[in-house]
């Protein structure tokens, strides 16, 4: 009995190993990351653009304070006046939060700089917006019982 539990914890030792491993890789970017942002290398604006994978389950929160002159409380208003939580992690934000966040940490040529050219493929209509606007098909209602029902509620 003991052989396999013995067997078992040399097979999850190595998955273990690789999520420490990995555990440890992500924190040492996370840390390089907050060293540029306060060097001014990189904005969080292009972070939160960007979104690179260290950085997807990041808060907000943290992003923000690491910035030279952001505090807590300067990060609080400023995700209160936009109405997203401190925790909401980089990865879990919409395009438009994306956007409007980069623009207010003034990030508005990096936003041109981000945006996808327009091109005729992305003009070009798309075959399934006709099949979801078509009219729907007629189904048939006996009104025998809407009439039991009229009768038993009179």
């Amino acid at each position: 009995m003991t052989d396999t539990a013995d067997t078992s914890t040399t097979i999850q030792e190595p998955q273990r190993l690789r999520a420490l491993g990995q555990a440890n890789a992500i924190r040492l970017a996370r840390a390089e990351l907050k060293r540029r942002i306060a060097d001014g290398d990189v904005t969080a604006a292009e972070i939160i653009l960007t979104c690179p994978e260290a950085a997807r389950r990041w808060t907000l929160a943290e992003l923000l304070v690491s910035q030279r002159r952001w505090g807590v409380t300067r990060c609080r208003k400023f995700l209160e006046r936009n109405h997203i939580s401190e925790m909401k992690p980089i990865g879990a934000l919409t395009d438009r939060q994306r956007r409007m966040l980069a623009v207010q940490l003034g990030g508005r040529s990096l936003l041109q700089a981000f945006a996808a050219p327009a091109t005729e493929a992305s003009f070009a209509p798309d075959p399934r917006a006709e099949e979801a606007f078509a009219p729907a098909p007629e189904i048939a209602v006996s009104e025998a019982p809407v009439r039991e029902l009229q009768l038993a509620c009179a």
